[in-house]
């Protein structure tokens, strides 16, 4: 199971933005934190930057922007969380269906890319770790970790083509290097 999530932390506090869960069985959950901090969110430019673009939104506008000499689409009003959307959920009702999604697996492992602190933020979804529903991992494995393991350069992992910082798109990309450092592993 992969997976990705977006948040707001500040070095005291890990805020849950947004989630995204890819299995090998072919289900997908996605999910934005309807009780997330948004004027804290607005408030941090690189969120605004790399992940609000990505999020349901309403009322906001894009245009044409030079950054370093490169012409590039950016959010020039950002608009507002679009909590209409249905990925626009409550914290509690994310928890109940996360912990759902991940129990359908037959003995989960969990897979992110750099994932300590998406661990943290997804086991605070049901409170302290020791209070994690029966059949979530207590770990999560780290794909960076097995790219050093096996001896590789973060820069020979695939790339992702489209999405960075959407948790969906995130979960699915780690997916796929995951798929690729096993090939490597056997190839070793």
């Amino acid at each position: 199971m992969f997976y990705d999530l977006e948040f707001l932390e500040d070095g005291r506090t890990i805020e849950l933005i947004s989630i995204g869960m890819v299995c090998d069985d072919g289900r997908e959950y996605y999910a934005v934190n309807s009780d997330a901090p948004w004027e804290r969110i607005r408030k941090h430019d690189w969120l605004v930057r790399n992940v609000w673009p990505s999020l349901p939104l309403r009322g906001h506008k894009s245009g044409l922007v030079t950054v370093g000499g490169k012409v590039e689409t950016q959010l020039t009003e950002p608009g507002v969380i679009d909590t209409s959307n249905t990925q626009v959920k409550p914290r509690w009702v994310i928890a109940n269906e996360v912990r759902d999604f991940i129990q359908e697996t037959d003995d989960p492992q969990l897979w992110a890319n750099c994932g300590a602190y998406d661990f943290v933020a997804l086991a605070q979804l049901w409170g302290p770790l020791v209070r994690r529903p029966k059949g979530i991992p207590v770990r999560t494995n780290d794909i960076q970790q097995e790219r050093s393991r096996l001896g590789l350069s973060w820069d020979e992992l695939p790339k992702q083509e489209s999405g960075e910082h959407n948790a969906l798109a995130d979960a699915r990309h780690n997916q796929v290097v995951r798929r690729w450092l096993a090939e490597k592993a056997k190839a070793a």
